[in-house]
């Protein structure tokens, strides 16, 4: 016999849980500090600015100018946003002369921003 699926309504006063062994997935459940540091992660995506940062640093290296150019905005405003994604070590710096250089930190980053782009346009 087929059991009527439950709702949230039904499972919040009538449901006394489930089959599953809970200690199991307590055991495997990600720790308090990959949790913050995780959540810390996606913040770095909530902000239309270091989205588009990454957007541009996708393609290529570019320099704290560019950016400026780029995203039509003030250097300190770049460079504030640049320091926050570096120190989150999702852009790293190169420095040639005076000139400070940007990219992505690792392909992590990029399959990453991609996959989530992705799932945004799937529709």
């Amino acid at each position: 016999m087929v059991q009527p699926i439950k709702t949230v309504e039904d499972c919040d006063t009538n449901c006394a849980g489930s089959s599953v062994d809970l200690n199991e997935v307590k055991t495997e459940l990600i720790n308090d500090q990959a949790a913050v540091q995780v959540a810390d992660w996606f913040k770095a995506f909530s902000d239309p600015t270091r989205v588009k940062i990454i957007s541009a640093l996708l393609k290529r290296e570019l320099c704290v100018h560019d950016l400026t150019v780029l995203l039509e905005m003030g250097q300190s405003a770049v460079s504030h946003q640049l320091r926050y994604l570096r120190n989150l070590r999702i852009v790293k710096r190169r420095k040639v002369g005076k000139t400070v250089y940007y990219s992505l930190d690792d392909t992590h980053i990029e399959e990453i921003f991609l996959q989530t782009l992705q799932h945004t346009n799937h529709g």
